[in-house]
């Protein structure tokens, strides 16, 4: 034993306040790097949010199918066209994965408080939501009693019935290039996405330089990182990718290379693509030979 400890010792030096871990000396030149080279994701030109909360999933968020049926019910082309641009595509987390997603084909009902609709401008939509009940609907926090049945309200807010619960003053973000991802997982799971809505268990990144941050989100050196100096875990084996960790990662300066790789990785995904994108990023960080053969191997 005391050999092995003889081998394997390292040194620390506790000089700061600052937060520290115990890593094995090539380790400890790998995060030195990471750190010299980066500039934290926190002062890049991004701004990170959550999805939505609706309240009351089983009426905002609904199929391909009641989605054209609403739309069906819609009495004149305008209203149609409307209503079209009111429910939007939406991604669960479960339908995220490493650069891309499997979309399931479900859409919510954006009546964002912070866009101040007109319910009455959607005749179709209104029939729908009423359809559950307005007892349901309202965002009073009350209980009802409706033919023996006990009904719970959705919390109380200052947002009218037809409104999803949170006001989303950043719905125009949807629209943008995102990065996004889920808290808990076990391994990166970063997706490129544009033009689509997420729940509230789903993170966003919108900015500048998305491929770029992308592609580093998902190397291995950053997970390396992620997991040995900053990240936290679940206690049951996962990480945890929380806005606040996540801002804390230095990232390397843009390159126009890991661009292109990023956007053709998320076009198609293969392996070889990955490989080729975490030796790029390595380079980025100015590791040495021995250093990428120790980041490729884990």
């Amino acid at each position: 034993m005391s050999d092995f400890v003889q081998q394997q010792n390292t040194v620390c030096e506790f000089n700061s306040s600052d937060s520290w871990v115990i890593l094995l000396p090539i380790e400890q030149n790998i995060k030195r790097k990471i750190e010299a080279v980066g500039t934290p994701l926190k002062d890049w030109d991004i701004q990170i949010n959550y999805g939505i909360k609706t309240g009351f999933n089983d009426a905002f968020i609904i199929s391909t199918d009641k989605r054209n049926e609403i739309l069906a019910n819609c009495q004149t082309e305008d209203e149609r066209q409307r209503t079209a641009e009111l429910i939007r595509p939406i991604l669960r987390g479960r339908d995220i994965k490493r650069y891309g997603y499997d979309w399931a084909k479900l859409y919510i009902i954006a009546t964002f408080p912070s866009r101040h609709y007109d319910i009455d401008k959607y005749p179709a939509v209104k029939d729908y939501l009423l359809s559950f009940g307005l007892e349901r609907l309202e965002q009073t926090g009350k209980t009802h009693k409706l033919n023996g049945e006990t009904i719970k309200a959705r919390k109380k807010t200052s947002n009218k019935w037809f409104e999803t619960q949170d006001s989303i003053s950043y719905w125009d973000d949807f629209s943008k290039q995102q990065i996004v991802w889920i808290e808990l997982s076990d391994e990166p799971k970063f997706a490129f996405a544009e033009n689509v809505t997420s729940v509230n268990t789903v993170f966003f990144m919108t900015g500048e330089h998305i491929l770029h941050l992308l592609g580093l989100l998902n190397s291995k050196l950053i997970t390396w990182y992620f997991r040995h100096c900053i990240g936290t875990t679940s206690g049951v084996g996962t990480n945890r990718w929380l806005k606040y960790t996540i801002e804390q990662i230095p990232m390397a300066p843009t390159s126009v290379d890991l661009e292109i790789m990023a956007k053709e990785i998320c076009q198609h995904y293969s392996k070889d693509k990955d490989n080729k994108i975490d030796l790029l990023v390595c380079q980025l960080y100015d590791l040495n030979s021995e250093e990428i053969n120790y980041i490729s191997s884990l």
